[in-house]
């Protein structure tokens, strides 16, 4: 068994003698955890600027005011994102606020397959730390994990990473952001040296040639796609994706490869690209590394080989690489259909190749550009304390350990050496015993993560689940021995990240119902009770913890330490990292910037690299008896995820079908003697699902595509995983099709 880090040995007496004030006394205490106080700093009969809590876009919304507490919302018409426009999401964004599962009380579960009762929240936060106590004494440190998410704001991810992994001598611990971002922060880290998106959406106004790979841009990120037809460079739009999705039917050019034929694809138009001499020679000598071996490497995918890989003849194949030949400023952009792949980081590191050789990157309206999903996905990325430390530091970096446990001041033997387990690993672990305790944040694994089955097989198999969040019967509260109750958005300061590392604020523009507390103050009792809150006496509120993670961000690529405290991000309309104190002076003139105009990468030798790999098969391939190949994705702009909050909105409802569907060809629903909107089962190796048939032309013959909203959906995945990100492939499994 290993051996107790220090900082659990030195904990208080049994914690039923705790002595200090009773939680409930700490919650009465006027700024102290903010229970049930009206929004401070705010007039109580006016409007205020926050960023949506959906997705990665992260549009300003106007949040009207009445008596101090938000009554409605419009969108912004100076945030620099929006510009007026919303999404059906947006203008929906106060209603699951108020719906009638949010979780009031802490509550536990006595026994197993008993019910939640409630408790107070000293009983819940004495159960938290003795159980966890428990495990780790019996086990080992390593025996508790966490799973955390891209959706609280990012001073609440810096504690939680910090309380855990510095305080609590817990290890392994990952986001939800696996499931999204994960191969584009791989592939950026090696190719570009840092986790760098180097774009704005600026970019999107500025492109005369835009490449959508893997991306439904009209349904993913509406507000995205409004500005491409804000556009006024007549642009050549090309949209790369097996299905005809909405954003393809908008495009000038589609070309819809055979499903995980990307890199394939990607490799033979960089070959006709050089042999056609349409690459940039001095950029690619002045600022990248390897292209020697690159160009080497992708000789054998010949326009032959790729056509008969990818189902795109040679003719469209030479059609699309003279289009971004002949295109002066092209953008190269990509979201989860590459992402969510078998060898995404490869293929993502394919569009930056391709960006790099044509010397599209670092002026206005070119890049390769990676869209984020959650609206704190790039938060996450820099300051959950999980795959990297915090700031985007590196553990097992001696100076990088020293650098931050001189800004925390705490002993620098508290911080790791080594990074987590990814979130996969967690769950095998699970399996194979090692971790006995989990606490998951802000997250339903239980419907969202791949092969959904294991996933609740596994929450059974714990010793203690904790699960903190702002309903009281999401599919992964089902399994919990103990529910804290967690404020929401809006419910609490703070800021997100944004696709376009722009930093904009949440403000707490309403009350959390009954006990519940921002998922901050939850961190601020969880240190008190644990015994090391000594630790984290400068954690006082979020404000304090971003003043923080500035200073912790000093001298990184993403450098904010010039922003001072909140009112500046507002003042702003938000601020672009990086923003050291030398910068400030130029917002006022340029609040949309992008990264690499002056060529250095963040690599020792300013450089960025050419990376690249021999393609591989899938997991699991179609056969006789799993014909069709399944794909997932967004299926409405008007739903949200696991539609956890969406689905409490009636408007959004009205929007999206109730009901699970599938997506299949006309020729195979004829074929099969399927009729439109009839009954069928969806067969994987793991599971079969019955949906309802939409018999549509959007997918080709011999393939499916089924919503990720519906919480069936992911009992038919498969468990196959990046090699380099250890992302999920969620695009591709075998799947039949039976009446």
């Amino acid at each position: 068994m290993l051996t107790l880090p220090k900082q659990l040995q030195k904990v208080v007496p049994p914690i039923r003698q705790w002595e200090g004030p009773k939680t409930a006394e700490l919650l009465r205490s006027p700024g102290k955890f903010g229970l049930g106080q009206v929004p401070a700093n705010l007039v109580p009969d006016s409007t205020t600027n926050v960023v949506c809590g959906f997705c990665s876009t992260g549009c300003g919304l106007n949040v009207h005011l009445k008596d101090g507490q938000a009554v409605s919302l419009t969108p912004s018409t100076q945030y620099p994102v929006n510009m007026g426009m919303a999404c059906p999401k947006g203008w929906e964004a106060l209603t699951p606020l108020e719906a009638s599962d949010r979780a009031t009380t802490p509550m536990i579960r006595r026994k197993r397959g008993g019910d939640l009762e409630a408790v107070d929240w000293d009983e819940a936060m004495i159960q938290f730390c003795e159980k966890l106590k428990m495990v780790q004494e019996a086990h080992g440190p390593e025996s508790v994990a966490f799973l955390s998410t891209g959706q609280i704001v990012t001073e609440e991810m810096a504690f939680l990473g910090a309380l855990t992994k510095f305080g609590m001598g817990i290890l392994h611990g990952d986001g939800n952001t696996r499931q999204c971002m994960a191969t584009a922060v791989a592939a950026y880290k090696q190719s570009f040296g840092f986790d760098a998106p180097p774009y704005t959406y600026q970019d999107f106004e500025e492109s005369d040639t835009i490449v959508l790979v893997g991306s439904n841009l009209c349904i993913a990120h509406p507000i995205m796609w409004q500005r491409i037809e804000r556009n006024q460079h007549n642009p050549e739009i090309i949209v790369i994706d097996p299905r005809k999705t909405e954003t393809a039917v908008a495009a000038t050019q589609h070309y819809p490869i055979a499903p995980k034929s990307d890199l394939v694809f990607f490799y033979g138009l960089a070959n006709v690209l050089i042999s056609k001499g349409w690459v940039d020679d001095s950029y690619i000598a002045e600022h990248t590394n390897d292209f020697d071996a690159f160009r080497e490497h992708i000789s054998k995918f010949t326009p032959e080989m790729v056509s008969k890989e990818s189902g795109i003849s040679e003719e469209q194949l030479l059609h699309l690489a003279k289009t971004i030949h002949q295109g002066k400023r092209v953008s190269f952009w990509w979201t989860m259909g590459v992402n969510q792949g078998h060898e995404g980081t490869r293929t993502a590191q394919a569009l930056i190749n391709l960006a790099l050789m044509t010397g599209n990157i670092g002026r206005p309206g070119t890049g390769a550009n990676s869209i984020t999903g959650q609206c704190n996905a790039m938060g996450s990325r820099l300051f959950s304390n999980t795959t990297n430390l915090l700031g985007g530091h590196d553990f097992a970096n001696p100076q990088h350990r020293q650098k931050v446990a001189d800004i925390l001041e705490i002993d620098e033997s508290c911080i790791p050496t080594q990074a987590s387990w990814a979130y996969d690993q967690i769950i095998d672990g699970i399996f194979e015993g090692k971790i006995k305790a989990l606490w998951v944040i802000a997250t339903n694994g239980a419907h969202s993560w791949i092969h959904q089955d294991r996933f609740k097989q596994a929450m059974e198999k714990l010793d203690f689940l904790v699960v903190q969040d702002m309903y009281s019967m999401t599919e992964t509260v089902a399994h919990a021995d103990l529910l804290l109750p967690a404020a929401a958005w809006a419910e609490k300061d703070g800021v997100f990240i944004n696709s376009e590392r722009r930093i904009g604020p949440v403000k707490k523009v309403a009350i959390a119902p009954g006990q519940a507390l921002s998922d901050f103050n939850i961190f601020r009792l969880v240190a008190r009770y644990w015994g090391c809150d000594d630790m984290f006496r400068r954690w006082t509120n979020p404000e304090n913890a971003f003043k923080l993670m500035a200073s912790l961000s000093e001298g990184q690529p993403c450098d904010f330490s010039g922003i001072n405290d909140y009112r500046m991000i507002d003042d702003c309309g938000g601020i672009q990292w990086p923003c050291p104190p030398d910068e400030v002076e130029g917002l006022e003139n340029d609040n949309e910037r992008r990264l690499f105009s002056d060529g250095k990468f963040f690599h020792p030798d300013q450089k960025a690299k050419f990376l690249f790999s021999e393609p591989t098969p899938v997991a699991e391939p179609t056969d006789d008896e799993f014909p069709f190949v399944l794909l997932t994705g967004r299926g409405s702009s008007a739903q949200w995820h696991t539609e956890t909050r969406t689905k409490k909105s009636e408007v959004l409802r009205k929007l999206h079908p109730a009901e699970i569907y599938v997506e299949i060809n006309p020729k195979d629903a004829q074929r099969l003697k399927i009729e439109p909107n009839s009954k069928i089962v969806v067969k994987s190796r793991r599971a079969e699902v019955e949906v309802t048939a939409s018999v549509t032309p959007s997918v080709y013959p011999g393939q499916l595509f089924m919503p990720m909203h519906y919480a069936k959906m992911n009992k038919l995945t498969m468990g196959s995983f990046d090699p380099y990100s250890r992302q999920p492939s969620y695009k591709f499994c075998a799947v039949n099709v039976c009446l």
